[in-house]
């Protein structure tokens, strides 16, 4: 009977040879996206110190890194973080199905923001403005051609634009890294709640009903914005019949959004004939509108901009406030009886509030680019009036406030950063010099900066426990600036207008200034993104990115079936297959997480049958379970998860974890209430080893913060759980807490 130790990397992997620490490793399973390592036979030593057979999980390739991959990922930014938020609701039974309903419905909002951004461009600022108007359409060859038709046909040809990035979104989230062999539910199954049902990371049913619903209100969306400009000139029935047709299947994808949520009772209204039945009614009333937009019909001219579309738009962040509002609400009143829940429980609103954020900062910098090139850098304002001649190309208020809220976001955020930070300096400092002081007994012999900059690094290490505050302040700042930008946007006056009337042209011009540095930002944000998601596994400096990607795209897609495929539904049963195929040949393995690694083998070891779990120990090590994972997200890996985990493995699991460290900490403590068993897990590990030069070294031994090299500690480790898992050895012997 041997022993194979399981390494699994976190974020910002360096190869399976950095992982094995080994310098020639090849695959002996599964793919290059996602593979297990070895030491190549014959060119190195292919065991650990404890003599365990060594091997390493790859799963990087499926969150991230490539050029294809990162454009999907910052486009889908927003879809990503409303799928994240429905799994922050905090547990509490009687009012999950509302809560959850009111998160899909916020979903859907960010697929209607998106078609709606798009149709701002192709239908309102060229099919409509800048066709009627010569001086835009001036030696520009590609859209000249416009000028000759009838506004109603231009808007059928433009709205093909609309259609097609309808298209690509379905594709960039329509793909999965799920293998054929990974279905652990029947084909009825719509997921499941907890991360031990065999169907959690089998969610497909469900995945391709949301999918189609979101489609359907898409397409819906498209209609509505082209019907409520032509019905209002026809007035005839059939353009009526269409509206009303378009709006009655927004509404019913809508319901089905809400009955998925209690798809277990949804019954015959959330089976899969009723979802077909209104995607096909949505493209069928789809085909008929653009048909009927392309009919000819009375002489029509375009003055303005798209009728409608402005308070389309208004209305639609005025729902997303009503929506942000009642979910704050019913996550507040739902107190959790047991565990810790990040920011009073608000983690849910306030990632769901950066998600639309950042869905309107899209559309905003979108259209407003678009108008800055279409009509040459003449944009109107009340205090910056047109050249003569120009085109009056104004694209709808609420994504001017959108420009204005970025530039407000920013100066809050840096300003309760700064106050937060010169409040609780002092503070911190005299805790990271006590930890200093207890920690390493030789600090009164170190150079001063030697212990300088280990204390520094402990702040530095605890900057995140100290977020929350900041988050709930700029968090409820943004709430209030929405809910007004809101209702200004329904009436149609920007944050121009109500500067000048306020303050008149010296008001009006800065806040002018500070909206179009808004909308500068906005884009440089958006490359910023792409740049920083192509660094994020290569360079340390952009490792938090990589955090973001891989955080976002852990959960299943619940809420908006559009975002990135979620890798954990390969990487889970990947991990489980090849556990249980070693344990039924004989073999006994140790599992060993780092980072968020170390959520994967946590998630892995609950997907385990009894008799395989039976030959498994795990080891975890800059694990994130604690410190983050049990409080953003308590009612799937909350304290009570944790130690399921732990008695399913009969708490054979260590845990090592240092001060310095800013991610990883201890998953359960030694806090009142704690079992002894648990308490038992959590190891901390001095870091750096010491303050002074070991002899025979010329420089004193390095931080190592979150980064992770195989050193004593951990074979250690690993040695021990060896020999827990050994019959015939001293069991859970020396498991007392390290010092």
């Amino acid at each position: 009977m041997g022993t194979t130790e399981i390494r699994v990397h976190g974020v910002a992997d360096r190869g399976p040879e950095a992982t094995l620490d080994r310098p020639i490793v090849s695959r002996v399973a599964g793919d290059r996206n996602a593979g297990f390592y070895r030491v190549h036979p014959g060119l190195g030593d292919p065991q650990d110190a404890a003599g365990a057979t060594l091997e390493a999980y790859r799963w990087s390739r499926l969150a991230g890194g490539t050029a294809t991959r990162t454009f999907s990922l910052v486009l889908l930014l927003p879809f990503m973080l409303a799928n994240t938020a429905i799994w922050m609701l905090p547990p509490g039974r009687h009012r999950e199905p509302a809560g959850k309903a009111i998160c899909r419905l916020l979903a859907a909002t960010l697929t209607a923001m998106y078609v709606l951004s798009i149709v701002g461009v192709a239908v309102d600022l060229v099919a409509w403005q800048c066709a009627a108007y010569p001086r835009c359409l001036e030696g520009r060859r590609e859209i000249s051609w416009l000028g000759g038709l009838p506004p109603g046909q231009r808007l059928a040809l433009l709205a093909l634009l609309p259609l097609l990035a309808i298209a690509l979104v379905r594709w960039l989230g329509g793909r999965t890294w799920q293998l054929p062999e990974n279905a652990g539910a029947g084909p009825a199954a719509l997921g499941a709640e907890r991360l031990a049902d065999p169907a959690f990371w089998d969610n497909r049913v469900l995945l391709l009903r949301l999918r189609a619903l979101h489609i359907a209100i898409a397409l819906a969306t498209l209609d509505l914005a082209l019907l409520r400009a032509l019905v209002p000139h026809d007035r005839g029935f059939p353009g009526y019949a269409l509206l009303a047709a378009s709006a009655g299947l927004l509404a019913a994808a809508l319901v089905l959004l809400c009955l998925s949520q209690i798809e277990r009772q949804g019954g015959a209204l959330w089976a899969p004939r009723t979802v077909r039945l209104v995607v096909r009614g949505a493209v069928v009333v789809t085909g008929l509108t653009l048909g009927y937009a392309a009919l000819p019909r009375a002489p029509w001219s375009a003055v303005g901009g798209l009728p409608a579309y402005d308070r389309l738009v208004a209305l639609l962040f005025a729902v997303q406030m009503f929506l942000l509002l009642a979910l704050t609400a019913v996550v507040l009143v739902r107190t959790p009886a047991r565990g810790r829940s990040a920011l009073l429980g608000l983690a849910a609103p306030l990632v769901i509030s950066v998600a639309i954020g950042l869905a309107v900062s899209y559309s905003s910098g979108l259209n407003y680019g678009i108008a800055e090139y279409l009509d040459r850098g003449s944009s109107p304002t009340p205090a910056r009036p047109l050249p003569e001649g120009a085109p009056p190309l104004s694209p709808p208020v609420a994504f001017r406030w959108a420009a204005l809220g970025v530039s407000a976001a920013l100066l809050s955020a840096a300003t309760v950063a700064l106050v937060a930070v010169r409040y609780q300096r002092s503070r911190h400092r005299r805790m990271a010099e006590e930890i200093v002081r207890r920690e390493f007994p030789e600090a009164p012999r170190a150079a001063p900066e030697r212990a300088r900059a280990v204390r520094d690094k402990l702040i530095r290490a605890r900057i995140a426990d100290r977020l929350g505050p900041l988050l709930l302040a700029t968090y409820a700042l943004l709430f209030v600036l929405g809910l007004g930008a809101a209702g200004l946007s329904m009436r149609h006056e920007g944050p121009e207008d109500v500067a000048h009337l306020l303050g008149g042209p010296s008001l009006a011009r800065p806040v002018i200034f500070v909206t179009d540095l808004g909308g500068l930002v906005i884009g440089l944000f958006a490359l910023f993104l792409f740049g920083a998601g192509l660094l994020a596994y290569r360079s340390p400096a952009m490792r938090v990115v990589g955090v973001l990607w891989e955080l976002a795209t852990f959960w299943p897609r619940a809420a908006h079936p559009l975002a990135a495929p979620c890798y954990a539904e390969r990487v889970v049963p990947d991990l489980t297959r090849r556990i249980t195929h070693l344990t039924t040949g004989g073999d006994r393995v140790v599992l060993s997480g780092q980072s968020h690694g170390s959520v994967l083998a946590a998630a892995t070891i609950l997907q385990l049958p009894a008799s395989a779990r039976a030959r498994v120990a795990l080891l975890t090590y800059g694990t994130p379970l604690g410190r983050l994972y049990s409080r953003v997200f308590p009612a799937y890996i909350g304290t009570d998860v944790l130690r399921e985990v732990g008695d399913r493995l009969d708490w054979r699991w260590l845990n090592l974890w240092r001060w310095t460290d800013p991610i990883g900490g201890p998953v359960f403590g030694t806090d009142a209430g704690t079992p002894v068993r648990a308490a038992r897990v959590d190891r901390r590990v001095r870091d750096p080893a010491g303050l002074l030069i070991p002899p025979g070294d010329t420089v004193p031994p390095k931080i190592s913060g979150h980064r992770f090299v195989p050193d004593d500690d951990f074979h250690r480790a690993v040695g021990e759980l060896v020999r827990r898992l050994d019959p015939s050895g001293p069991g859970d012997g020396g498991a007392a807490v390290r010092p």
